[in-house]
C-alpha cells in the first residue's frame, strides 16, 4: 500500500500576509496609540484628568514607543521574533482593558508607557515580517499600502466606538471596548510570522553606499513625527474648542477614514513618481492641513484639516519606510521609527508652553515642524538612487 507523502506548509497569499500585517498594525498603532486622542476629553471631563497630566501621559506612551524602537535597534533577533510580536499583542491589549480599573495616575502612566513600547514593536516586526514576506511575490508590493492602512481602520474603528459611546456611558466603558476590539484585531494577526534573515555577512557584502541619503530621511522623518505629533494629539481638542456636537469626535474618525486608502494610493503614486518627490509632496500637504485649524475656524477648515492629515500622516510613514528600504541600510525601519519616536517625545514638550493660550500655537508649531521635515526631504531629491541591486530586505 502506497502512503502519501506529507504535504509541504501551503504558502501564504499576499493578500494574507497584508491582511495579517494589517491587523497587527490595527491594534498596535490604530487603536495602541491613537485611541487616547478621543478619549482624552472623556477623561477630562468624567474622570477629572488635568490637561498637564493627560500631556504626561501622552508622553509616557512616546517614551515607551522609543523604547520598544530602539530595542528593535539593539536586539536585531527581537525583529525575527514570532513570540515578540504575540508577546506585544497580547501586553497591548491588557494594557488597554486595565486602564479603566483604577484612578491612580502612577498606574495609567506605567500603562501608557509599557502600551507604547508593545506598539513601537509590533509596528517594526509586522512591518518587517511583512516586506521580507511580500518580497518573495512579485508584483505584490502595492500591498504594503493596503497594510499600513491598518493604522487608518484602527483609528476609525476606535474613533466610531469612543463617539457611540461618549454621550451615553462612561470613559472606563469606551477603553473596555477599544480593548476588545484590539483582541479581535490580535487574533487576526496571530499567524503573522518574521522570516529569518540572511547571514550578515552575505547583506553586507552586496550592500550599496547610501548612508548620505538616509541621514536625510531619518532627518525628515524625525522632523515629521515632532509636528505629527502636535497635530495627533490636540486636533480634536482644538476642533471641540470652536465647534459644537458630533465634530470634534468625529474629526478624529474622518482621520481615520482618511488614512485607511491613503497608504494605497501613495503606494500606486509611486509607480509613476519619484518617491522622494512624493515624500516631499505628502509633507507639504500635511503641513497645511495642520496649519488651518488654526488660521481658520468653522466646520469646514476643521474637517479639510482632517481630510489632509489623515491622507499624509501614514502616507510619510509608508514612502519614508519604502525609501529606507530600498537604500538597504541594515535595521531601517527599527532606525527610523526610533527617530520618529524621538520626535514624538519632543512635539508635546515644545509645545506644552503654548497651550496656555489655546491651541493655535500649538498647531502652527507642529505645522512649522513638517516643514522642516518636508526641506529635508529635498535633499534626498538631490541625485537620488532610484536603481539599485536589491537584496532581500531587512529591518
Amino acid at each position: 500500500m502506497q502512503t502519501s507523502a506529507p504535504s509541504s506548509p501551503r504558502r501564504e497569499g499576499p493578500w494574507t500576509i497584508a491582511a495579517r500585517a494589517g491587523a497587527a498594525l490595527a491594534a498596535g498603532m490604530g487603536i495602541g496609540r491613537f485611541v487616547y486622542t478621543p478619549i482624552l476629553p472623556l477623561m477630562h471631563a468624567q474622570a477629572g484628568l488635568s490637561a498637564a497630566f493627560g500631556a504626561s501621559l501622552a508622553t509616557a506612551n512616546f517614551i515607551g514607543y522609543l523604547a520598544g524602537a530602539v530595542t528593535g535597534i539593539a536586539a536585531p533577533a527581537v525583529v525575527r521574533s514570532t513570540a515578540a510580536l504575540r508577546g506585544s499583542l497580547v501586553v497591548l491589549v491588557l494594557t488597554l482593558g486595565l486602564m479603566p480599573v483604577t484612578e491612580d495616575g502612577t498606574v495609567w502612566f506605567l500603562l501608557r508607557l509599557t502600551a507604547g513600547a508593545a506598539s513601537a514593536l509590533i509596528f517594526v516586526i509586522a512591518v518587517s515580517a511583512m516586506l521580507a514576506r511580500l518580497h518573495a511575490h512579485a508584483h505584490a508590493h502595492h500591498l504594503v499600502g493596503w497594510a499600513l492602512g491598518g493604522v487608518g481602520a484602527g483609528i476609525a474603528l476606535s474613533g466610531l466606538l469612543v463617539v457611540a459611546v461618549q454621550s451615553a456611558s462612561t470613559w472606563q466603558a469606551a477603553w473596555w471596548l477599544c480593548a476588545a476590539l484590539a483582541a479581535v484585531l490580535a487574533a487576526v494577526a496571530w499567524p503573522l510570522t518574521p522570516r529569518t534573515e540572511p547571514s550578515q555577512a552575505a547583506a553586507r557584502a552586496g550592500r550599496p553606499r547610501t548612508h548620505r541619503w538616509f541621514l536625510a530621511l531619518l532627518a525628515s522623518y524625525t522632523f515629521e513625527g515632532i509636528g505629527y505629533i502636535v497635530a495627533g494629539t490636540f486636533l480634536v481638542a482644538a476642533v471641540q474648542q470652536h465647534t459644537t456636537g458630533w465634530l470634534g469626535g468625529g474629526a478624529w474618525i474622518v482621520v481615520g477614514l482618511a488614512a485607511l486608502p491613503s497608504c494605497a494610493l501613495w503606494t500606486r503614486l509611486a509607480h509613476r513618481w519619484s518617491r522622494p518627490a512624493l515624500l516631499f509632496t505628502s509633507l507639504t500637504i500635511q503641513a497645511v492641513g495642520i496649519a488651518l485649524p488654526a488660521v481658520l475656524g468653522g466646520t469646514a477648515p476643521a474637517l479639510v484639516s482632517a481630510v489632509l492629515f489623515g491622507a499624509t500622516f501614514m502616507g510619510v510613514s509608508t514612502i519614508a519606510l519604502s525609501i529606507g528600504t530600498h537604500l538597504q541600510v541594515p535595521r531601517a525601519v527599527a532606525l527610523l521609527t526610533a527617530g520618529y519616536s524621538a520626535g514624538q517625545i519632543l512635539g508635546p514638550l515644545l509645545a506644552a508652553p503654548l497651550l496656555s493660550r489655546g491651541y493655535h500655537q500649538p498647531l502652527l508649531l507642529g505645522a512649522g515642524m513638517v516643514v522642516v521635515a518636508a526641506v529635508a526631504s529635498a535633499v534626498l531629491c538631490v541625485r537620488f538612487p532610484h536603481h539599485l541591486t536589491v537584496a532581500t530586505a531587512t529591518a
